[in-house]
């Protein structure tokens, strides 16, 4: 199913203010709450949805790659690929609890950071890294595998923190449910809410013997090689989310994200456009008068092409599909090759002679086209 517009799913205009876009996601997240619509997947879609609009728009970062790429430029939660929301309610809830809390002001179950009153769940915070790509492996897309350092779940207490299952106990304060009920004597009558639990942060449980390993932090420190599949057609700036490959969280829960930014290398011959490769191809004064065939490099081989008789300097030539494939898309660039004459800078005196027969020849008199706007106006026109 296609993806729909944030802006449009929020219903916010392009120039929307962070503050605008915040209230809109208030109103969405107050309509669509699975608390006040239970049992509804659809409303329950719709507010997930919501969340992953919100999450990217309220970022600048991530909005700024939106608005350039639209949903192939912005993290997703789809595993390996781009553009994926993927979000959980556990994520959304625990993501964006304050905003619940402005919008359902505490009130009788609305506001909470858990669903359904349950423990607070942890999640572990995301990591950023930056993978360099050539051409070549962004035209046929690739697995590369990367080095973390990162944090993982203690093996000695299974992520717990305790030293023993006799070291853990349900929490006294909140028996076991991670959050705490007051009831207030207001002037509009009793008035309920829910907070986190002060003596366990929301976890339910405390430990009275911390593990030796990882000192009651359930996390320690390991380097991990992760495989990524990284699509074809991906760009410089583009950031792609691997679910659950970040750091994990203290003492269970969910794990964060890997961030993977791409860094694309500069080719040594070919010039990227978009999806167009432009290749700047020098040829001698002999060969643009006579015409010649050339080989000019794509992003897998090379390929032959044919300089017609009286080729012009800037003249563009189309090789049409040897650009570079959409992401996560069909069809794909065009390689545009530029046309310069060499014009040498010094030659010899018998050239100097054979070029002297040539001057006042009616055929080596120039004749400008005056349809020929120049190559710089051409090249407006390949990507406009």
């Amino acid at each position: 199913m296609e993806k729909r517009d944030y802006y449009e799913v929020l219903g916010v205009s392009k120039e929307a203010t962070k503050e605008e876009i915040k209230k809109a996601y208030r109103k969405q997240a107050l309509k669509y709450h699975p608390d006040k619509n239970p049992g509804d997947k659809v409303a329950e879609e719709k507010f997930k949805e919501a969340a992953s609009a919100y999450e990217v728009l309220s970022n600048d970062d991530k909005r700024a790659r939106y608005d350039r790429f639209g949903h192939a430029g912005v993290s997703g939660g789809g595993g390996n690929g781009f553009g994926g929301s993927g979000m959980t309610m556990e994520d959304i809830f625990s993501s964006f609890g304050d905003i619940f809390g402005d919008a359902f002001g505490g009130f009788a179950g609305f506001g909470s950071a858990r669903r359904g009153g349950g423990r607070r769940v942890n999640k572990g915070s995301n990591l950023r890294v930056k993978v360099k790509l050539d051409l070549q492996e962004i035209s046929a897309g690739v697995e590369k595998k990367i080095r973390v350092n990162k944090y993982v779940s203690c093996s000695a207490c299974n992520g717990t923190g305790a030293a023993d299952a006799n070291s853990m106990t349900t929490c006294a304060t909140c028996h076991g449910s991670g959050h705490v009920t007051r009831i207030a004597n207001t002037l509009l009558g009793q008035m309920q809410t829910t907070s986190v639990c002060p003596t366990c942060n929301g976890e339910g449980k405390t430990i009275t013997k911390k593990c030796p390993v990882c000192y009651g932090e359930g996390i320690v420190q390991k380097e991990e090689i992760i495989k990524i599949n990284i699509p074809a057609g991906v760009a410089r700036g583009m950031q792609m989310n691997v679910e659950g490959k970040g750091n994990a969280a203290r003492r269970g829960g969910i794990n964060g994200d890997l961030l993977v930014v791409i860094d694309e290398q500069d080719h040594p011959d070919l010039i990227r456009e978009g999806n167009d490769l432009i290749y700047n191809l020098f040829i001698s004064i002999p060969d643009s008068i006579l015409g010649t065939n050339v080989e000019v490099p794509t992003v897998e081989n090379k390929v032959k092409i044919r300089i017609e008789p009286g080729t012009q300097p800037g003249k563009i030539l189309r090789l049409r599909g040897k650009g570079l494939p959409e992401v996560n898309g069909y069809g794909r660039g065009d390689l545009l090759v530029n046309v310069n004459v060499w014009i040498p800078k010094s030659i010899s005196r018998e050239e100097s002679k054979i070029i002297e027969k040539f001057k006042d020849s009616d055929s080596f008199i120039p004749k400008p086209d005056k349809d020929d706007k120049g190559f710089f106006e051409r090249m407006r026109g390949y990507f406009q």
